[in-house]
């Protein structure tokens, strides 16, 4: 018996496409919104790490605790706020939470809500499963992948973080990525913040505040680039992620006053619970969910209270310790593991839900960086988790920020997508009518069907930065490298990318406020 020698090239019957140059160029060619094979919004859901038992158990431990130990530290307004509803101030100064007002407010709270974008294009329709990938951190560095160097992070380097995200299809939202280091008064920070990101993007936008009594000045600036308080209502499009709560199980008093003054001006808030399992949240998984179902219940209830079905997204958003050092593990399958039991209490209570995924412990954009990225975004996109946060760009457990990483973060979330999307089964999917054409008579291949072609860029995802070439087409090309290749791609972006605030609006902004961004 012989071996099998190597494929015999079958010349193709048809040359009408143009061959293989005018299938790299359709690759390359803009898709109409309706034709992409990925987007913003895709449906989850396929991936369930807990059973309805376990979503239960979770449930009504969440409620015992709200009920038996509650909350410590609410400012004094909040504890009127919420007291007003039905919740009970403890001899011990612990707010504490009955089952029937959780469940009350649970009713009025907000479902299927919009996150827009100042383009509309680019809103967010968190409804039941539908995933959206976006960044968010507080990295207090920038990572030079050539040089391995870590600086501090500055308000430029947040702008060309928010101008990557604006060209970058599959990341669909900008919250800031890091800390402006070069800017050291809060309310110039925050100002300074806000002010690249909406340059930067015009993508639904996410930040946080220093203080509360920053929120006013940051609506201002707010509604001059709206054009207008009453435009900026109409459409918000800046979220407040809000570290309402300090794990375990107390409320961060100046988060919670300065997420007041956000609700009452008309923006939706990120109701942010971040404990670390094994340090300030319980070891075991499972309860580390809870903690985290417990703390954000409690964050419905005070948004509700203040004003009833305000947007607000549930963001329990517990992370893992490596219990042999207590240091943070981001890319861990734990996470991956909690991120996804997150997703499923959101869709539990049928409430918009968002939670980390992304994040990598790697220092920089190398392998282990890639399957973290990788595995925790795949389980996350499979939970059907609406928002998820930290896809891209976060190094170091989120000490770091690298622009190079966001822009492979980009490839490795279409893939992710595609992943989401699943396998279309239908009746021109499974027909015969191609498979007949090509083995009875036919070239013996699909390469060039006419169905091979329809489908090619409606079906398939291509990396854009990723190789695929061949070893001899590698070498061909010069050995190109990834890192190499994606700062090629950042540079490009960068070069074209246009500042998103109109001259007569900025000239008014930097009257007004103290911008340290220089417009180029």
């Amino acid at each position: 018996m012989t071996e099998p020698g190597p494929p015999v090239e079958t010349p193709q019957k048809s040359r009408r496409s143009g061959g293989r140059a005018a299938r790299v160029a359709l690759r390359a060619a803009p898709l109409d919104e309706a034709l992409r094979p990925v987007r913003a919004g895709l449906s989850g859901g396929q991936y369930k790490p807990l059973s309805e038992a376990d979503v239960a158990r979770i449930h009504a431990a969440a409620l015992d605790a709200l009920e038996e130990i509650g909350l410590a530290d609410a400012p004094p307004s909040g504890v009127e706020v919420l007291t007003g509803a039905g919740a009970i101030e403890g001899a011990d100064g612990r707010i504490r939470f009955p089952r029937a007002l959780v469940e009350d407010m649970l009713a009025v709270a907000a479902r299927g809500i919009t996150l827009c974008g100042r383009d509309p294009r680019h809103d967010l329709h968190l409804l039941g499963n539908k995933v959206h990938f976006g960044t968010a951190g507080a990295a207090v560095h920038v990572v030079d992948p050539e040089t391995g160097q870590y600086r501090e992070s500055t308000v430029a380097d947040l702008y060309d973080a928010a101008r990557l995200v604006e060209h970058l299809d599959n990341i669909h939202f900008f919250q800031r990525v890091m800390v402006c280091r070069d800017v050291a008064d809060p309310y110039e920070l925050d100002i300074n913040t806000l002010y690249a990101a909406l340059a930067g993007t015009g993508k639904h936008v996410g930040t946080s505040f220093s203080e509360p009594g920053n929120v006013a000045g940051c609506m201002a600036l707010i509604h001059e680039v709206a054009g207008g308080e009453d435009a900026w209502r109409s459409r918000p499009f800046v979220s407040n992620s809000n570290c309402f709560v300090v794990p375990p199980m107390k409320f961060a008093s100046e988060s919670c006053m300065a997420m007041e003054v956000a609700i009452r001006a008309g923006m939706p808030v990120l109701l942010l619970s971040a404990g670390q399992a094994g340090a300030t949240a319980p070891a075991p998984i499972a309860a580390a969910i809870v903690q985290a179902v417990a703390e954000c219940l409690a964050g419905v209830v005070y948004v509700n209270a203040i004003a009833p079905g305000h947007p607000a997204v549930f963001g329990t958003w517990p992370f893992v310790s490596d219990l042999r050092t207590g240091a943070m593990s981001g890319g861990s399958a734990e996470q991956a593991l909690l991120t996804a039991g997150c997703a499923q209490m959101h869709h539990f209570y049928g409430l918009p839900g968002g939670a980390a995924a992304g994040i990598t412990d790697s220092k920089l954009p190398d392998m282990q960086a890639g399957w973290e990225q990788a595995i925790t975004n795949t389980l996350a996109g499979l939970s059907g988790l609406n928002m998820v946060y930290e896809a891209a760009g976060m190094h170091a457990s989120l000490l770091g920020f690298c622009h190079e990483s966001l822009v492979l973060g980009d490839d490795i979330i279409g893939q992710v997508l595609r992943c989401i999307r699943g396998i279309d089964v239908t009746e021109d999917a499974v027909s015969l009518d191609t498979m007949r054409q090509v083995c009875l008579g036919g070239p013996g291949h699909y390469l060039g069907a006419e169905q091979t072609l329809r489908l090619m860029q409606s079906e398939y995802v291509y990396p854009v930065v990723g190789n695929r070439m061949s070893p001899k087409e590698w070498d061909e090309a010069g050995k190109p490298h990834l890192l190499p290749t994606a700062k090629e791609r950042m540079e490009s972006i960068l070069a074209k990318a246009s500042h998103l605030i109109d001259p007569a609006t900025d000239k008014r902004l930097r009257e007004r406020f103290p911008i340290r961004l220089q417009r180029s």
